[in-house]
């Protein structure tokens, strides 16, 4: 409390009072967060984590990654534009773009920023910026900072899509959607998206955050699945830390709109470059992908298994397009304490509240991995059964 006085009397002030009252709030709703710091070793079976392909912790990307921070330093040392472009950040901008079949790809040091940055480079006053209900906070922010009219459409809504875009009063408009929805793991309607952009000659930006790795032949993602990788209208967005296991983001589209990017993107100028021991890691990554692409079936087969338990158990899911898998709860603190309870049980699992899902929509979120075995998944319905029953 700090003492102060008003026409001679003394007023009691408390600068902090508004960030207790809304912490309060939170706590009333059960929608308060607090950080848990996990061990680097224990007994929990981890399902909540976006280690899609178990490579994270990986010998072969571990090692890579020493070797890069041994060869170039702990960081990147500045922006991409003064010192942080090492000839690993080139090798993988250049590998990035050939496996997604893109002309061109601009590594960022997360996926978050590389949504701000594509997002308020297309954007502006006199863009509509079309954005589905479902998409990751990083989309929502990155359209609020453009400066663009956003609207926004029911999830996965086409036909509610082709009337926002028959109706804007901007010359240009960009429509962006999440590729596989972080939340229900549901896969966006690419073609039909695709085709009402190309009739009304909108940009598509497509977020593979949870596509990458995991959807398509060996993994190559949602849009070069679809048969829309060499389309110039379409611009993706990479996350390099799921099924990649290491960290970082990019974006992956025509040298145009690379360039644009280098020139213009805020998040791109003025951000330290990747560490290059990210980069040594994500790159391995990539090689041990293409080199074996079985860990991509086995991540879905998994992701179908969890979503049968869930089934099984009386309780909402979805039939798993990638490797998410969510159970609807419903109540934010009933979610809150079977994600606990499954916790105390030795199973980590994702919990998800408003605002990452609508209202009443609260849900555990559980994500399969490429090296769960059998004992596993049996250990998951056990701790399931017991929880949600």
């Amino acid at each position: 409390m700090i003492g102060d006085h008003a026409g001679g009397r003394a007023v009691t002030v408390d600068p902090l009072r508004r960030v207790r009252e809304s912490l309060a709030a939170r706590d009333a709703a059960g929608l308060r967060r607090r950080l848990r710091a996990r061990p680097p070793h224990d007994d929990v079976l981890d399902l909540a984590g976006n280690d899609y392909l178990g490579l994270s912790r990986d010998p072969r990307v571990i090692d890579a990654a020493s070797a890069a921070a041994r060869t170039w330093g702990a960081g990147a040392t500045g922006s991409r534009l003064v010192t942080g472009t090492t000839e690993l950040h080139v090798a993988l901008d250049n590998e990035l773009s050939d496996f997604v079949g893109a002309p061109a790809a601009l590594t960022f040091s997360s996926g978050y920023l590389a949504n701000l940055g594509i997002l308020t480079v297309l954007g502006g006053p006199d863009v509509t910026i079309v954005s589905d209900a479902g998409n990751h906070a990083s989309i929502i922010d990155a359209c609020r900072l453009s400066g663009s009219t956003v609207n926004v459409v029911p999830h996965r809504d086409v036909d509610k899509l082709e009337a926002a875009l028959a109706g804007i009063d901007t010359p240009h408009a960009v429509v962006v959607t999440d590729a596989v929805f972080s939340a229900d793991g549901d896969l966006a309607p690419l073609l039909a998206i695709h085709r009402i952009c190309r009739r009304y000659q909108a940009i598509l930006v497509v977020d593979e955050a949870h596509s990458l790795g995991v959807v398509g032949i060996g993994g190559v993602g949602a849009v070069a699945s679809a048969g829309l990788a060499g389309e110039p209208d379409i611009v993706r967005t990479l996350t390099l830390s799921k099924a990649l296991g290491a960290q970082g983001g990019a974006v992956a589209a025509a040298p145009e709109v690379v360039d644009l990017l280098v020139n213009t993107a805020r998040p791109f100028i003025f951000d330290t470059g990747l560490a290059p021991s990210s980069v040594g890691a994500a790159r391995e990554a990539l090689r041990i992908l293409i080199a074996e692409p079985e860990r991509v079936a086995r991540v879905r087969v998994h992701a179908v298994a969890l979503a049968e338990i869930v089934a099984s158990l009386g309780v909402e899911t979805t039939v798993p397009d990638a490797a998410v898998v969510s159970a609807v709860l419903g109540d934010p603190r009933r979610t809150l304490a079977a994600a606990e309870a499954c916790l105390d049980a030795g199973l980590r699992v994702g919990c998800f509240r408003p605002p990452s899902v609508a209202p009443g929509r609260s849900c555990l979120r559980l994500t399969a991995r490429a090296d769960l075995v059998e004992a596993d998944l049996d250990r998951a319905s056990d701790v399931l059964a017991t929880v949600l029953a």
